[in-house]
């Protein structure tokens, strides 16, 4: 810190919520009040107070509500239908053989689930034609459909032999079904009958057609590679060729055999390496199977980020460059796959993808649409003209705008969800079409998602806050009154543990931007405290937030319970806060982050409550590679840290998520080392603990081998905790109450 940089202070007059009083200082030895949380019930799933239902969706007639929830309180979810006139629940669907588990998955369906970040078993998707009566079932990879909410559940398709059908999806009027088997794209008639191939060509070829590549499920966001036309005559599938990447082999060291299940190969896009091959075509869903290959431009390295039909029955496709500081919305037609550009976003930080292209089809302004933009440095919508030309922004100001649930054409409505109040939360407004300011629908603070109903009129609110777990209410489009309670299961672990919420404060940096951060502090009188700092700490991530996900931070309560000072900090980098501040850390990593760390810690140090000689720092995956950073390149602040799936060098990690915040290797060789824990190991002093999943297919344990290494050179001390049989998140829960015992037992030995 120069003489000419502001010290950080704290500015709690900006907290949502108030902070609980100090707690007076004593010299007695720190001792929790209660009972220390067990490690299973800080290691368990569902977290307490989460049981409320899942992916809510009105009926096709808007008289009720489907929903997946737990009947049973755990990991495994069945559908539901709830009447809206009578409040009756009824189970809509029961599947066979107790529907997915973790053992009657495919290889595939497990890759996906990563990707999806899903750990949910029984049915865990399900969806309704948009405009008919059809509900599909996707079920261990098989597909099933009914006839809706009253008729049988039938097999459509199975994915015996091995073949397990992928990413199932209706066309829009519920009359077929496509999906992707063994490398090709089928259609099905949802009555029944035989399957039709659509593509060929990719099958023992090592191209797909029709599932998105490793990048675009795991850092675009896109997790199909085919889309239905809405008139359901069509379909715009990938083509993706994999074959010029090498492959990374990660081998089943835990298993008992040695044959081809204990290992498996990835085309794995490095840094700065070869990607994917990625077309797009479009090919009839009967008939002919002749493919119109789509001109994306001549740009071999641009991304295909988005693909989406439009209601006038043209094709558009939003292509990004390699360095992610350009996008292109493309109109394509789809019988002759000529393009034409309709907009461009350029960017000095990056390009942050969305979902907020919307179409208007009908009403006045029907053949407009809605985009969103952080041109003006914050994400807000913008209204265009079918020819791409700009009408006029719809919203404007220091805030972000995160979601569109619905736009209602004739009435010339937009419903967005942002954080205008507050960036720790989540609200719906409404804004006009015409322009003017929007109007805030849901009145209560903390974060909220909403689902909306076909007519326009109601939507359900899942609400939530640090003092409030997820609370379900049927509320009034135009003004947000609550028409009646959706009631759920509650439950009983609440009480018994009696979980009490972080303080939610805000703090200034030492260059004046501000910080908010999430403090659950121990039951002890003592202080100050040995604390421990919980990291993510990455960009697209926002940790600190007014929801009932921050109370249920279980490691953090039960650290707490043991009489440490947890906090939890959104360092310059994290998401929802404007380009100019996520883009802080461009081209530098693992400093900007870690800065922020301090000057938080060395407030709450001035305030008494941070023992700054008892600093330790945990984290995983982005959160591991800041934990491991903060112990070798800050070691004045940070005594401690366990790093989990810790990212070592970012020359190991992909193309897309990399070279975004980094550039490449090439291009940022000295931002590359510097960003490197290696490159630091040597001011080691305190203790470090490293956990990984030999299985991760993400973050590979080859982050922590390297990082082992230069640890052995450097003669450093550590400690190793492997999960032989885990990927990039640990699911068996012995594993995960192993893991929470040796990382306990490694915090109270040393901090």
């Amino acid at each position: 810190m120069t003489a000419a940089t502001p010290p950080p202070r704290s500015i709690a007059s900006a907290d949502p919520t108030p902070a609980a009083p100090a707690l007076p200082a004593t010299t007695a030895a720190a001792q929790p009040a209660h009972a220390p949380l067990s490690l299973e019930d800080a290691a368990a799933y569902p977290l307490p107070g989460m049981l409320a239902p899942q992916a809510l969706a009105f009926t096709p007639d808007d008289a009720g509500l489907t929903y997946l929830r737990s009947p049973d309180r755990s990991l495994s979810r069945q559908l539901y239908r709830l009447d809206l006139a009578t409040g009756q629940e009824h189970p809509l669907v029961t599947p066979p053989g107790g529907g997915v588990t973790e053992d009657n998955l495919s290889h595939e369906e497990k890759l996906r689930r990563e990707r999806q970040r899903v750990r949910e078993i029984g049915v865990t998707s399900y969806a309704w034609a948009r405009e008919g009566q059809r509900l599909l079932v996707p079920l261990g990879g098989d597909i099933h459909v009914q006839d809706g909410v009253d008729g049988p559940l039938r097999l459509l398709v199975s994915g015996a032999g091995g073949q397990p059908t992928l990413d199932a999806q209706l066309s829009r009027d519920g009359n077929k079904v496509a999906y992707v088997q063994d490398d090709e794209l089928y259609v099905v008639d949802a009555a029944g009958g035989p399957p039709s191939q659509r593509t060929r060509g990719a099958r023992g070829t090592g191209k797909t057609h029709g599932l998105a590549e490793y990048i675009a499920q795991e850092e675009m966001g896109r997790s199909h590679g085919f889309w239905w036309s809405h008139d359901g005559r069509s379909l715009a599938f990938t083509e993706v060729d994999e074959t010029h990447i090498p492959k990374f082999r990660i081998m089943h060291a835990g298993k008992d055999g040695v044959g081809a299940d204990a290992q498996e190969d990835h085309a794995y896009p490095f840094a700065g390496a070869a990607n994917a091959k990625v077309r797009l075509g479009v090919v009839a869903a009967a008939g002919s199977d002749r493919v119109t290959w789509m001109d994306l431009g001549d740009d071999p390295e641009q991304y295909l980020a988005r693909v989406q039909w439009m209601p006038d029955g043209s094709l558009t496709a939003q292509v990004e460059d390699r360095a992610q500081t350009r996008l292109s919305l493309l109109r394509l037609d789809p019988k002759t796959g000529e393009s034409s550009v309709i907009l461009t976003e350029s960017s000095d930080v990056w390009i942050n993808l969305h979902d907020l292209l919307r179409p208007i089809d009908d009403g006045p302004l029907a053949g407009h649409f809605v985009w969103a933009s952080e041109r003006s440095g914050f994400r807000h919508l913008y209204l265009y003209n079918g020819a791409g030309e700009l009408v006029r922004p719809l919203t404007a100001g220091p805030w972000h705008v995160d979601a569109i649930p619905e736009i209602d054409g004739p009435r010339g409505i937009v419903y967005f969800l942002a954080n205008r109040e507050h960036p720790t939360e989540q609200q719906l407004y409404s804004v006009w079409l015409t322009g003017g300011e929007p109007r805030r629908i849901t009145p209560e603070p903390g974060m909220h998602g909403v689902v909306i109903d076909h007519a326009l009129r109601r939507f359900v609110d899942v609400h939530s806050s640090t003092a409030a777990p997820p609370r379900l209410t049927l509320r009034s489009l135009d003004d947000g009154a609550v028409l009646r309670e959706i009631p759920h299961e509650s439950d009983p672990r609440l009480a018994e543990l009696e979980l009490r919420p972080p303080e939610l404060r805000s703090f200034e940096n030492r260059h004046g931007d501000t910080l908010h951060a999430a403090i659950y502090r121990p039951d002890a009188a003592i202080r100050p405290y040995p604390t421990l700092v919980e990291i993510y700490g990455g960009p697209h991530a926002q940790r600190v937030v007014n929801a009932w996900g921050s109370t249920v931070d279980m490691r953090a309560q039960a650290l707490r319970s043991r009489g440490y000072l947890v906090v939890k900090i959104d360092n310059r980098g994290s998401a929802r806060r404007g380009l100019a501040f996520e883009g802080a850390i461009r081209h530098d990593l693992g400093r900007v982050e870690l800065e922020d760390q301090q000057d938080v810690v060395a407030l709450l140090a001035a305030e008494g409550l941070v023992d700054p000689h008892r600093v330790g720092i945990y984290g995983w995956s982005y959160g591991g590679y800041l934990a491991a950073m903060a112990v070798v390149r800050f070691p004045e602040t940070f005594k401690l840290a366990v790093a989990g799936a810790p990212v070592t060098h970012w020359d190991g990690y992909d193309t897309h998520y990399t070279e975004r915040y980094m550039g490449t290797p090439a291009t940022n060789p000295k931002g590359y080392a510097e960003s490197s824990v290696m490159h630091h190991v040597d001011k080691l002093t305190g203790k470090l603990m490293l956990v990984h999943g030999m299985i991760d297919e993400n973050v590979h344990f080859r982050h922590t081998a390297r990082l082992i290494n230069a640890l052995i050179k450097a003669r450093k001390p550590y400690e190793l905790l492997l999960f032989p049989d885990e990927r990039h998140m640990p699911r068996r829960l012995e594993d995960r109450v192993h893991m929470e015992q040796q990382i306990l037992d490694f915090i109270a030995k040393n901090l």
